[in-house]
């Protein structure tokens, strides 16, 4: 009989943020190829953002919206304060 040994799939890696700079929308909240560091649908983000729940974008240029990655590591680290309390 052989023995076949099959582990689990690996579940796919979630990029690092970068200690500084700057990280666009699909880095945070992921897509189709990559999950993101904070999982949340595109409309969720943006409503978030309107009501002060999540950072502010910084426009790059007229078609470059990003994020400081400080700030998207400083919602992380209080999302996860608040879901401990």
């Amino acid at each position: 009989m052989k023995n076949c040994e099959q582990g689990a799939p690996a579940a796919p890696s979630i990029p690092a943020l970068p200690e500084t700079g700057f990280v666009r929308l699909p880095q945070i909240i992921g897509d189709k190829r990559q999950p993101g560091v904070f999982p949340i649908s595109k409309t969720t983000w943006w409503q978030g953002i309107k009501d002060g729940i999540y950072p502010q974008p910084v426009k790059l240029s007229a078609r470059c919206t990003a994020w400081r990655a400080e700030d998207i590591r400083t919602l992380i680290e209080r999302t996860g304060r608040d879901s401990n309390a």
